[in-house]
Formats: C-alpha cells, sequence, structure tokens
C-alpha cells in the first residue's frame, strides 16, 4: 500500500481567496516532503485547461520526485470518463477516482451501468481503473451492487466512510460492505460535537486520529483482502478567522495525519 495527498488536503492554499495560488507542482513536491509516495488531482478544474506540454512538464516532475499521479473527476457519463482517459494517459495515471453524479448528469444506475460499459473498454485497453467513490447521494449497497454486475477488474470503488454519514449509513458499515471491491482509499476524519445550546449537532473534520473514524479497522479490512491500493489524505477543514491562519492550521494538520497513518498502518502491518 502506498500513501498519499489529495489536492483536497491542499484546498486552502489553491482556492481563490490565495493571492499566490499553490500549484500542482509545489503540491506534488510538498507531496513528498510530507512523505507521500501518491499524489491526487481531484476534482481540480484547471486540469481540464491544460496543454499537451503543461501537462507532460507535470509528470515529469513527479516521476524526478517518485511521487505517483492519480487523477480524480465527478460522473460516469462518457463524455467526462473519456476526457479523464485522455488526460490519465498523458500524465500516465493508472487510476480515475469518480461519482455516479456530475453537474450535468444524474443517472439512475441502469443508465450508469450502461454509460460505464460503454467507455470501460477503452479503460481496460489502457491500463487504467476507475475507482467510484461512496458518498451519501448513493446508497453503497447500489454503489457494490454496479461495481458485481459489471465485473471488471478496471472498476472498483474508492472507500471513503466519512462521505456515508449524511445517508445515515455508519462509516464501519460501509467499510465492511465494500472492503472487497476496494481499488482507492480515501481518508479523511471527522468528529460529531454539540451545537450551543446542546440543539443538535456539527459534523466536521478533524486531524486524523482525533476524530471518530475507526481507521485501524478501516485498515485492517482493506489489507485481509490483500488489496494493492493507495491511501489517500483528503482534510475536512473549516475556513479560520482569516485566510493565514486556516493555511497554517490546514498545513499542521496534513504533517499531522500523515504522521499517524504511517504510524497506524505500520502497527496494522506488524
Amino acid at each position: 500500500m502506498k500513501f498519499g495527498i489529495s489536492t483536497y488536503a491542499f484546498l486552502w492554499q489553491w482556492s481563490d481567496l490565495v493571492e499566490k495560488k499553490l500549484s500542482l507542482k509545489e503540491m506534488i513536491k510538498q507531496t513528498k516532503e510530507y512523505g507521500g509516495e501518491v499524489f491526487q488531482i481531484c476534482d481540480y478544474p484547471p486540469i481540464e485547461k491544460m496543454g499537451d506540454q503543461e501537462l507532460q512538464e507535470i509528470s515529469l516532475h513527479a516521476k524526478s520526485l517518485g511521487i505517483e499521479l492519480e487523477l480524480g473527476t465527478r460522473g460516469v457519463h462518457p463524455s467526462i470518463l473519456n476526457k479523464y482517459l485522455n488526460l490519465a494517459k498523458k500524465l500516465d495515471v493508472k487510476l480515475v477516482r469518480s461519482m455516479m453524479y456530475s453537474k450535468e448528469y444524474t443517472p439512475d444506475v441502469h443508465q450508469a451501468i450502461e454509460w460505464i460499459q460503454e467507455i470501460l473498454p477503452l479503460y481496460e485497453q489502457e491500463g487504467v481503473t476507475i475507482a467510484l467513490e461512496t458518498y451519501e447521494q448513493i446508497k453503497t449497497e447500489v454503489l457494490v451492487d454496479l461495481v458485481e454486475i459489471i465485473n471488471s477488474p478496471n472498476l472498483g470503488i474508492c472507500l471513503d466512510p466519512a462521505n456515508s454519514i449524511a445517508s445515515l449509513e455508519t462509516p464501519n458499515d460501509v467499510v465492511q460492505k465494500t472492503s472487497s471491491y476496494v481499488v482507492n482509499l480515501h481518508i479523511k476524519d471527522f468528529k460529531f460535537t454539540r451545537n450551543s445550546g446542546w440543539v443538535g449537532f456539527y459534523l466536521g473534520g478533524a486531524p486524523l486520529g482525533e476524530g471518530q473514524l475507526d481507521f485501524r479497522y478501516m485498515m485492517e479490512k482493506v489489507l485481509s483482502n490483500q488489496l494493492q491500493v493507495n491511501a489517500i489524505l483528503e482534510l475536512w477543514l473549516n475556513f479560520q478567522e482569516n485566510i493565514e491562519k486556516t493555511i497554517m492550521l490546514e498545513k499542521e494538520w496534513i504533517a499531522q495525519s500523515m504522521e499517524y497513518l504511517r504510524r497506524i498502518a505500520d502497527e496494522v502491518n506488524g
């Protein structure tokens, strides 16, 4: 198992609130400095506007640092998946994470299966895997059924148990249901806290190890299936008092989370 970082972990550092945004090359370099081996360019719109030369430079930069690249988008419409397959070939990427729905397309499961089956032979031909993420808009059982029906080694699940809490699925249940089909891991910690006045709860992010994600169980279940997957760190970090304090905390959370991730993984591996 390799460990890495997503653009989501650097979210505030490349946001529009920053005068000088962190570039992809800088994110890749920092991933290396944090001890990562993989960098996932996920839901990062600028990648779609880059020319071949710029994409090649990013690919070569990552290779020079020993960093494997992955991609992430949303939607299973053939036009979307074909676009990201072309990007994957130019960046030498072997995994594309996606979701059932995009902004433009919200197919039912039968339409989603049809669309994926239309484009999947091209992914198989190029040796690229599609990882469909667990999240609140699609029940985990539906996602598992879809993967089982299509039955391709180039289609699996991107496991992110935190997302499905909003559909009243417990994280460990999501891990249990998907563990045999996982081809990618999104790791972000979370915790519930009482709202002021004890009226309701708030679900927010936390550095890995300080929240309610049972990360050890997640690792044990995936590793028990002898799956060769990459584990990618994300963060749920809300804006603080100002962008400077937010970025400072973002950097602290990344460093702390990567250290915890490796420690637990080493313990699970024995």
